[in-house]
């Protein structure tokens, strides 16, 4: 969830904001530009954060009924749970997480934070300036319905 800094105002951006859309590093000797859009880097953060251990989902518990859904249809929608705010050459992201029990809920979140700015960084090639990572829920294995499990009333 993103939160404003007591030292920048409400509407500031956190990253360097271009004055049209994101282009990568230049190389002198080749023309052209590469632009990659927000939705690329979003997703390139929920596919790192999804394969950190101890994290059982991305997204609220709106969104993560709509991803059941979603998944039924094979839609998955790899960015649910990811918020990026990219700039000319730096990005930002916010993250919701569910961390599977009895995971330790700090460990997981830095290991998130780590490898979502890691593969931005390499995969990206942006500057990482802040990954905030919000826990909201925790799973405990055996609160999903479980079909195998008789009916108790018929």
């Amino acid at each position: 969830m993103y939160r404003v800094s007591p030292l920048r105002p409400r509407h500031a951006s956190r990253v360097d904001r271009p004055t049209s859309s994101f282009t990568g590093a230049r190389d002198e000797n080749a023309a052209g530009r590469t632009t990659i859009s927000d939705g690329v880097v979003a997703k390139v953060a929920g596919i790192a954060a999804r394969e950190v251990p101890g994290v059982y989902a991305l997204g609220g518990g709106g969104a993560r009924a709509f991803g059941a859904i979603r998944d039924a249809i094979n839609a998955t929608d790899l960015t649910q749970g990811v918020k990026v705010e990219v700039g000319e050459t730096q990005a930002a992201a916010d993250l919701t997480i569910v961390v599977e029990y009895p995971s330790p809920i700090q460990e997981v979140a830095g290991n998130v934070r780590a490898a979502v700015a890691g593969a931005i960084s390499r995969l990206v090639g942006l500057e990482v300036v802040e990954v905030n990572v919000e826990v909201n829920d925790v799973h405990i294995p055996g609160d999903d319905s479980n079909d195998d499990e008789p009916s108790r009333v018929s």
